[in-house]
């Protein structure tokens, strides 16, 4: 069983009399300065120069920086860039200001796991990871709420980067809902797994499928998008507040005995050798030096994949059926405040 904390367990004081850069101001950056700068630590924002967040960091009523500077100023160091970007900003503005006990904090292991980012032995590396995107870790502080996260500590030459990850993770938040300990290997290689083979890769690739077949076989589009993806919301909230048994539970018999029979038609052996395979291609490093030399190359591949995506048919019904539904589009999350970046 996971090691589970809470409020109880953490020593806000740790943080007390520690100066923290946020370097990064997007989903995740905006919602841990905010909620660090409205739990009395002493923080400040790094960000490039000319980086369109600077605007908004500074209506904030942040302090704002460049990235070495906030390097150079803090002696604890949340690095919430792309993953693509981080070893870069690194080697250039944090680790030539880097000081002995220093701290360097991520909110996914990525590059530490696969080795892009290698800190001085004499700087503690933890990890801090909100289980959810930045605008929900903003809102459910104000609210007196928080959302879970994950800590994890792989180099401490001082002997409290546990103590300091847990403080951090109380500070925004965290441990009002439960912090969990993991280690950077596990949480990379189980976000990645989940990122591709279930939460976007597999869904998207099902939803895709199962709209291809009803209109390959002559429905109308406009019926296929409302069963393929349009419902999918309904069933994921389900899951979501119930587990599966609960989702089951509201569902029709009908919709439910072809879950338990049909559904394992589907996701049948040969799948479940490819998601073996999948997950073996991110443990040994296949996926990251993959992604991250078609990034450093251009990203040629990348971007035709992305635009076959977005030309794809139930894109396109989707579109236009979601012009009738006002009420989705009223609610929905901005793509920039759901994303990374600085």
């Amino acid at each position: 069983m996971a090691t589970i904390y809470y409020e109880k367990d953490a020593d806000r004081s740790v943080l007390a009399d520690r100066k923290v850069a946020i370097l990064g101001y997007g989903s995740q950056g905006h919602a841990h300065a905010l909620n660090l700068a409205d739990s009395g630590i002493d923080v400040r924002v790094g960000l490039r120069e000319g980086s369109s967040s600077r605007a908004k960091a500074t209506e904030a009523g942040l302090k704002v920086t460049s990235v070495a500077e906030a390097a150079a100023e803090a002696d604890v160091i949340m690095i919430l860039l792309p993953d693509t970007e981080q070893q870069a900003v690194f080697e250039a503005d944090i680790r030539p200001n880097l000081a002995a006990g220093d701290a360097i904090l991520f909110a996914h292991g990525f590059n530490v796991r696969f080795g892009y980012v290698v800190a001085p032995d004499d700087v503690d590396v933890a990890m801090v990871a909100p289980k959810g995107p930045g605008h929900l870790v903003r809102r459910t502080y104000t609210e007196g709420g928080g959302v879970p996260a994950l800590i994890a500590v792989s180099q401490d030459p001082t002997g409290g980067a546990h103590a300091l990850a847990l403080a951090y993770a109380d500070a925004i938040g965290g441990t009002r809902a439960g912090v969990l300990e993991t280690t950077f290997e596990e949480e990379t290689e189980t976000d990645l797994f989940g990122e591709q083979v279930v939460l976007c890769g597999g869904l998207s690739a099902l939803v895709q499928a199962g709209f291809e077949t009803l209109v390959g076989a002559g429905y109308q589009p406009e019926s296929a998008y409302f069963e393929c993806l349009h419902e999918l919301k309904l069933i994921v909230d389900l899951m979501y507040e119930q587990g599966i048994s609960g989702m089951r539970y509201s569902i029709s018999t009908t919709a439910e005995y072809g879950d338990l029979t049909r559904g394992p038609r589907i996701i049948n052996d040969a799948v479940r050798a490819e998601m073996r395979k999948v997950l073996g291609e991110i443990q040994d490093g296949t996926f990251a030096e993959e992604f991250i030399g078609e990034v450093r190359g251009g990203g040629a591949n990348f971007t035709a994949l992305r635009e076959a995506g977005k030309a794809h048919q139930v894109e396109q019904v989707g579109a236009e059926l979601r012009s009738m539904m006002p009420w989705i589009a009223a609610g929905k999350v901005r793509v920039e405040d759901a994303s990374g970046g600085d």
